[in-house]
């Protein structure tokens, strides 16, 4: 069973911990508290010296970043290749959606979001905006389900981004909250940590 170093706050833990539940891939969690610090312990440098979760431990193999965690489990796991396609042309569009997610979408979340949760900065207008640029071409290209951008839009709804604005990523969110395996274990806790103190941060 593959050991999964995680955080439950942390979106990109929580997409890894979709995939797996998708995938039917059952993992020996281990919680790092990074508000401890746990990250920086030497025991845990020792598997992963960019201290960074997820981190996932399987057999001879140890990786971080979450988007090639949920490859590799859908990879290795997955008992048919409809969750991560085989044919070129398809995989390239999930691709596509996880390159989107970790140098778009979130990106621009953390952008916003982060120097007012950590840093206590105000929120800053521009940077909605351009969020919700990102949210707009989302709703534009949605087309099935997707585990990491379930993760991060329901972080973003929890800290409370407005999605009216985005009809076809509101219905699709509320969706995947019915339909995703394990979505209400896996996910839930964590985006609703999130939000009980980002939440009231954006909304100074």
């Amino acid at each position: 069973m593959p050991d999964f170093y995680y955080a439950m706050v942390s979106p990109p833990c929580r997409a890894a911990l979709l995939t797996a539940k998708a995938v039917g891939v059952n993992l020996n969690l281990k919680t790092i508290d990074l508000s401890k610090e746990e990250h920086k312990k030497p025991e845990f440098l020792a598997i992963n010296p960019q201290h960074t979760v997820p981190t996932l431990v399987d057999g001879d193999l140890t990786m971080w970043e979450s988007r090639a965690i949920c490859t590799y489990l859908a990879s290795q796991y997955g008992k048919s290749d409809s969750f991560y396609p085989s044919n070129p042309k398809t995989r390239a569009r999930v691709e596509h959606m996880l390159y989107f997610d970790m140098g778009t979408l979130y990106k621009r979340f953390g952008e916003y979001a982060y120097p007012v949760v950590f840093r206590g900065e105000q929120p800053n207008p521009e940077k909605l905006e351009s969020l919700h640029e990102a949210l707009g071409w989302l709703n534009d290209a949605l087309a099935g389900h997707d585990c990491v951008l379930a993760a991060s839009v329901s972080t973003f709804e929890a800290g409370g981004i407005d999605l009216g604005r985005h009809s076809r990523v509101a219905t699709w969110l509320a969706n995947c909250k019915t339909s995703l395996p394990g979505y209400d274990e896996a996910n839930a806790p964590g985006a609703a940590i999130f939000g009980s103190f980002a939440k009231p941060a954006l909304s100074k």
